[in-house]
């Protein structure tokens, strides 16, 4: 075998959609161009943005930091970076300390804001509860609250995420299984608000499927964290991610379809459908909400924190 583009014969990867074989070399080139691309194509960076990159340790915010590293080192826009400590035992401390040492590696700004310290329960505690509504969705609660938040604080401009394609239609099909019409609209390449609270958010990696990211951390060399959330197979979001998984075996592009599907709705759902952003203000904490209470605070109401 041959890597497709340069005539290699040290093929590493094989694209299970369009049969392409690539070499170490040209499959990095390949993942780094397309999350390039994506941010072109998007317009999702700005000269002089302050880009907040929520950086957990694991494959995903680490490729983000890397490549958009490479918008920084062209002076186009800084980085600052932001880790979010769920306070899940025997799993998060060793993320955190991997996205220290990435920060330091690169010399930019970094913050590290644990759940227990703002809010004063961890993931785990709230999990011993018998009134837990799930780990997933008390952790997506907190943890937007948390970076959009410290997004104000440190001056960003957007904040990156690491959404690659699998997480971006497991998204796609559980709101639309939900009958979640107001989240369903506010997913993309880029989410905006006219409430100036909230920070322009972008995922430079959603054309990026999971397991090329995975590869391209190993090809780079890069240190992450490897280890998966031991709640996450018990949230819906497991339920469809290996529905999903399943279905690609046969049909090796669905993940493409069904993304490419949803982006040519979008524009007539915005317009069907006006998206909900908060313009209030939460009586607990002042972030902006659209009820007495933030969603954060509303959950914390019910746990008695």
């Amino acid at each position: 075998m041959q890597c497709s583009k340069c005539g290699n014969p040290k093929v590493i990867y094989k694209r299970q959609q369009s049969g392409q074989l690539l070499c170490k070399e040209c499959f990095i080139d390949s993942i780094e161009k397309k999350v390039i691309k994506t941010v072109k194509k998007e317009k999702l960076l700005d000269k002089g943005d302050k880009v907040l990159v929520a950086l957990s340790g694991g494959k995903d915010s680490v490729t983000t930091l890397e490549i958009l590293n490479t918008f920084r080192e062209r002076n186009i826009i800084d980085i600052c970076a932001l880790t979010v400590d769920e306070g899940i035992a025997n799993y998060r401390q060793d993320g955190v300390d991997i996205a220290i040492r990435h920060a330091e590696r690169l010399g930019i700004q970094h913050k590290v804001v644990s759940l227990k310290e703002d809010y004063g329960i961890s993931l785990d505690e709230i999990m011993q509860r018998d009134n837990h509504k799930g780990s997933c969705t008390y952790c997506g609660v907190f943890r937007r609250t948390i970076i959009n938040k410290a997004a104000r604080e440190m001056h960003a401009t957007k904040i990156a995420t690491g959404h690659n394609l699998d997480d971006e239609v497991q998204a796609i099909m559980m709101n639309y299984l939900e009958g979640n019409i107001n989240n369903l609209g506010k997913l993309g390449a880029k989410t905006e608000s006219d409430a100036e609270e909230f920070t322009v958010k972008i995922k430079p990696l959603r054309e990026i499927p999971e397991r090329e990211i995975g590869l391209y951390v190993v090809a780079k060399d890069l240190e992450v964290h490897f280890d998966s959330c031991p709640y996450a197979m018990q949230s819906f979001r497991g339920e469809i991610s290996e529905v999903i998984n399943q279905l690609t075996q046969k049909h090796p592009t669905i993940k493409y379809s069904t993304l490419r599907g949803y982006d040519k709705i979008k524009p007539v759902m915005k317009k069907e459908f006006k998206t909900d952003y908060a313009h209030g203000r939460c009586e607990r904490c002042g972030e902006p909400s659209s009820n007495r209470l933030c969603k954060a605070c509303s959950f914390l109401e019910e746990l008695g924190v």
